[in-house]
């Protein structure tokens, strides 16, 4: 029978590793790696140039776990270690107040030619607010799409905060400028943090693997934006988002998603009622998601959800 409070029974090996380096060898590693010519190196460059020298003293795995046990795994180096420093975090509580965008290959009839597909979506509602297919990455495509965008959503100045990643579309002086111009803030992801652009890649991925996504390549820029505007049409108005409480991002951008939650806990409550024992607690909750948070600290992350927050980092 176990008894969890025993201790462990069983017996390691009494004899010391054969390969196990000495204490002398670990000095020598130290003093290697800590000499004014090896100090600003790592060790795939000293192990390679001692051998250059016919010199062998240990594996680079070796050098690191005997720099890691005395903490001298610190940045090696006279320059500044990278340093990118989190995106500012943001909370949407109602449409029109968050956007995301980035640009994704489609695949064409021809070996190694690809379109551009620039999506926009609002972070609150998950609703795509623009979507154009072009033959090449632009700041003038992206800063028109924009300035449409604006336009037909009625955007006034500083009321909206755009995020994307930090390609050359995104952070292009006419993008820049003409974001200046609307009254756009600016967002932009950490240099090769995909995660900091979370929205956009869900987005990208649900549409790739929808059983509607083309299984052969696009023949045309039409034919391509031709899909991708039956693709908007479905995923606005039709797909249930499961981040949003199985609604659709069309109704939530309008508001009128509250009405189809509230028939959803009318049905339960009335099912509860009719059938009492299926239910050995309380119903499924169909309460609307009050706000999301785009690149929230994960301290943060409790309280979040204490009020009903969806919070993505």
């Amino acid at each position: 029978m176990l008894n969890p409070g025993a201790e462990d029974g069983r017996r390691g090996p009494n004899a010391a590793p054969a390969h196990k380096l000495t204490e002398e060898e670990k000095r020598e590693i130290i003093e290697i790696s800590t000499s004014p010519e090896f100090r600003d190196k790592s060790p795939h460059q000293i192990v390679p140039t001692l051998a250059d020298r016919g010199r062998y003293v240990a594996s680079e795995a070796s050098f690191y776990r005997v720099l890691k046990a005395h903490s001298l795994l610190a940045h090696r180096g006279r320059s500044k270690p990278r340093n990118a420093k989190r995106p500012k975090g943001y909370e949407a509580t109602k449409p029109r107040q968050l956007f995301s965008w980035d640009i994704t290959y489609l695949k064409t009839n021809i070996l190694g030619r690809y379109y551009f597909l620039y999506m926009f979506i609002d972070v609150f509602s998950r609703k795509i607010v623009g979507a154009e297919v072009h033959d090449c990455e632009s700041p003038e495509h992206s800063s028109r799409l924009l300035q449409w965008i604006c336009n037909a959503e009625k955007i006034d100045k500083q009321q909206l905060s755009v995020h994307a990643d930090n390609g050359g579309p995104m952070k292009g002086a006419t993008m820049l400028a003409t974001m200046q111009k609307l009254g756009v803030m600016p967002s932009f992801s950490r240099p090769s943090v995909k995660d900091d652009n979370p929205f956009s890649e869900a987005l990208f991925k649900t549409m790739k693997y929808c059983p509607q996504f083309p299984s052969k390549p696009f023949v045309s820029l039409e034919n391509a934006q031709e899909w991708v505007a039956k693709f908007v049409l479905w995923y606005n108005e039709e797909h249930l988002h499961s981040a949003i409480s199985f609604t659709t991002p069309s109704s939530r951008h309008a508001g009128t998603d509250e009405v189809v939650l509230q028939k959803r806990e009318e049905v339960y409550r009335k099912a509860r009622e009719n059938n009492s024992q299926r239910w050995s607690g309380k119903t499924r909750s169909w309460e609307k998601i009050a706000a999301v948070r785009l690149n929230w600290l994960k301290d943060d992350e409790s309280s979040a959800k204490q009020i009903n927050i969806r919070s993505v980092s």
